[in-house]
């Protein structure tokens, strides 16, 4: 009996600072090593948005390590998934890969407070994935 292959999924934003990050860290977290994880942006920032380490924080979920990285070509295509988040033109395509786009508030500049509801939205969205994946959520 073959195992299957582990899903691949890429968050996108602009900033790779806030919504791919709280994203990528709930399906990291929810899916326990069960799908593989990608974030990235068309024009990342230097840091992670403060708000959202700490809104994430709030939520059990450490992200203060992370670093917002470029949206590559081989990150898209390594992935079967490909979620954006506001990235519009800049987000490559290509064909075969499925393709979301969730329309999000963007965090930056915001406070924690603006944060905690766009976290519980991707959170939602998060859980719902995995379900549409077939993977159950570990919490």
């Amino acid at each position: 009996m073959s195992t299957p292959a582990v899903p691949s999924v890429l968050f996108v934003c602009v900033h790779n600072a806030g919504r791919s990050q709280m994203a990528a860290a709930f399906l990291a977290h929810l899916a326990a090593g069960r799908v593989e994880v990608r974030s990235a942006g068309s024009a990342p920032a230097d840091t992670v948005n403060p708000a959202v380490v700490e809104a994430m924080g709030e939520a059990g979920i450490d992200i203060s390590a992370e670093i917002p990285k470029v949206l590559t070509t081989e990150a898209v295509q390594a992935s079967d998934v490909v979620i954006t988040m506001g990235c519009g033109d800049a987000c490559p395509y290509f064909p075969g890969k499925r393709y979301l786009d969730w329309k999000l508030a963007d965090p930056a500049g915001q406070g924690v407070d603006a944060v905690r509801p766009i976290r519980d939205e991707i959170e939602q969205r998060i859980r719902a994935l995995l379900t549409d994946l077939g993977i159950d959520a570990t919490a």
